[in-house]
């Protein structure tokens, strides 16, 4: 795994998302923000998530896309449960994974921050080979940007999400990243 000077990775299989746009005037990545996803909910190995972060998810394929089809997000990342690593946006560009969001006092967290999906949900543990995969993704990254922090959705919009929620392990992913919370 090694991060282009194109801020694609070397590695990743690469799905460029249109659900993307450039950074603010000086804000480069700092925070690390770890999420979870599943489509449909609780189901995995689909292309639910690619569907959704290219706009291509069909509202008929299943009951509960037709509530998130019309969505326009993306993230950097998505790991899949196999630890198989996706990219839908470079790192020096704006991934639409945050919304309504504070870190430290600092609004707008998409203009600071890398996303990375896990796929799962907020009620199992994730995988070995999850974890495997976002250590390297984590230290490759911090080779090449000024990563300072990780957090998850869920401490960044409190209230509003719990993801990547109560089974995911923070003190390993701190330690295998070198990044605080």
């Amino acid at each position: 795994m090694a991060l282009g000077a194109d801020g694609w990775m070397q590695g990743a299989q690469q799905l460029p998302s249109p659900n993307c746009d450039e950074r603010s005037p000086g804000c480069a990545p700092e925070l690390l923000v770890i999420h979870n996803i599943s489509l449909p909910p609780y189901r995995y190995g689909g292309a639910g998530v690619e569907q959704l972060f290219s706009n291509r998810l069909d509202p008929d394929e299943h009951p509960y896309y037709q509530g998130v089809h019309q969505l326009r997000v993306s993230s950097h990342f998505f790991i899949r449960r196999d630890g198989h690593l996706l990219q839908f946006v470079p790192v020096g560009k704006r991934a639409w994974h945050a919304g309504v969001s504070s870190w430290r006092g600092r609004e707008k967290c998409n203009d600071f921050s890398i996303g990375v999906e896990m796929e799962g949900c907020d009620f199992e543990p994730f995988s070995e080979a999850q974890y495997r995969t976002l250590a390297a993704l984590s230290r490759e990254l911090r080779r090449g940007l000024p990563l300072s922090a990780i957090a998850g959705h869920e401490h960044i919009a409190p209230g509003r999400k719990t993801d990547p929620g109560p089974w995911f392990d923070w003190r390993r992913a701190q330690d295998d990243s070198g990044l605080g919370f």
